[in-house]
């Protein structure tokens, strides 16, 4: 079973369809929308500060979601994939943006609509990330911008394959 904990009596919410499997920990201040999936090993801590989830999003094996103290929130849009292990800590991460595997995202960062951060990305805090680009390295910088291509053949595609594949637990 899913680990769920209220904090300072603040339970998670969760939409409609959602998968939650059966060794992550959702606490506190989290509310999700529809169709989403948190999988194994994975970490929503809402204990310090509000995560916000959109419709339609999978945070995947291992990653973490955190915020700071009384000083910043973690909001991702819709039609958002969070790599495996990655990072996402106290930021705003707009629609439909994939955050690669093993990638770290920090506090107060910005990632704009129609992105991808690549796997093992680090987007140092206070980064803006502009809609329509891929961003790499250490520090991650803009590689290029992102082709119509690759919106619908990887952030879109990951998306879905994900809420196919929460479907065949949510059985």
């Amino acid at each position: 079973m899913p680990l769920i904990l209220p904090v300072k009596g603040v339970s998670p919410q969760f939409g409609k369809n959602c998968f939650l499997a059966g060794n992550c920990t959702v606490v506190g201040d989290v509310i999700m929308g529809d169709d989403c999936s948190i999988w194994f090993n994975t970490v929503v801590r809402g204990d310090v500060n509000s995560i916000r989830i959109g419709n339609k999003v999978n945070i995947q094996d291992g990653a973490v979601l955190h915020c700071t103290y009384e000083k910043t929130k973690v909001h991702l849009g819709n039609n958002v994939s969070i790599g495996h292990n990655a990072i996402v800590h106290g930021c705003t991460v707009h629609d439909n943006v994939l955050i690669g595997m093993g990638a770290i995202v920090m506090d107060n960062c910005e990632i704009g609509s129609n992105t991808i951060i690549a796997a093992g990305a680090v987007v140092t805090e206070g980064t803006v990330v502009p809609s329509g680009c891929i961003f790499a390295g250490v520090p991650a910088k803009k590689v290029k911008d992102i082709s119509q291509e690759l919106i619908s053949g990887e952030i879109d595609r990951i998306a879905n394959n994900y809420l196919m594949y929460s479907g065949w637990f949510n059985k």
